[in-house]
């Protein structure tokens, strides 16, 4: 997307951010007093605050620069989510083996995934962001190399096999950190010196881009 700008929100003030998932359900209460409920979004979106990272002047200046380059909610950019950021569980690096891939037989590229919960009803929510020299692959168990074996476009997620093609017969499973893509959910922002001694702004709220 012409409009994303590959770049990290600073990972510091990011880590004392709050936010999560969000889903949009439909809920019906009938006159039996039972409930219909229907999926309006088939996959979840992510809303954070960063102001609660802010903890001093230069954390403002740096929000304010940044903000200012991104021209408010205008260009999308990489966020770490503090609460999920890997292939793994936060206390453990990632692995090869951590996350089983979809494969569609005789393609030559698949979309990195990351699976929540098991079996069938599971959630599967592609990732489009990887970081940059982070992502395993493993074939039938036996690590891959990147570069000779396959490559990985950071802006997308895709992983290409650099020769042949991949097999549904053979189990592929990845490994990785990655960022989600999202945006300024505001054109405003509202600088308060004092919330705290050295400032603070109390409302940076950032949603996730569907890409």
């Amino acid at each position: 997307m012409s409009d994303f700008h590959e770049v990290r929100f600073p990972t510091e003030i990011a880590l004392g951010a709050t936010g999560g998932p969000e889903r949009r359900t439909q809920i019906v209460t009938l006159a039996s007093g039972h409930e219909e409920r229907n999926q309006q979004w088939a996959h979840s979106r992510r809303r954070y605050d960063a102001g609660y990272g802010i903890k001093t002047l230069d954390d403002i200046h740096a929000i304010i620069a940044f903000f200012e380059e991104r021209r408010g909610r205008l260009h999308g950019f990489r966020w770490r989510d503090p609460f999920d950021h890997k292939s793994s569980v936060p206390s453990d690096p990632p692995l090869a083996l951590n996350q089983v891939q979809p494969i569609t037989d005789g393609e030559t590229t698949f979309q990195l995934t990351k699976a929540y919960g098991a079996g069938s009803s599971a959630y599967l929510r592609a990732i489009t962001k990887p970081v940059a020299g982070t992502v395993l692959i493993a074939e039938d168990g036996v690590a891959l190399t990147e570069t000779a074996d396959f490559t990985v476009d950071p802006a997308t997620g895709v992983v290409a096999r650099v020769t042949g093609t991949w097999s549904d017969a053979v189990p592929v499973t990845a490994g990785f950190e990655f960022d989600v893509p999202v945006r300024f959910d505001t054109d405003r922002l509202d600088i308060d010196l004092a919330a705290f001694e050295a400032g603070a702004i109390p409302n940076i709220p950032i949603v996730e881009l569907r890409l």
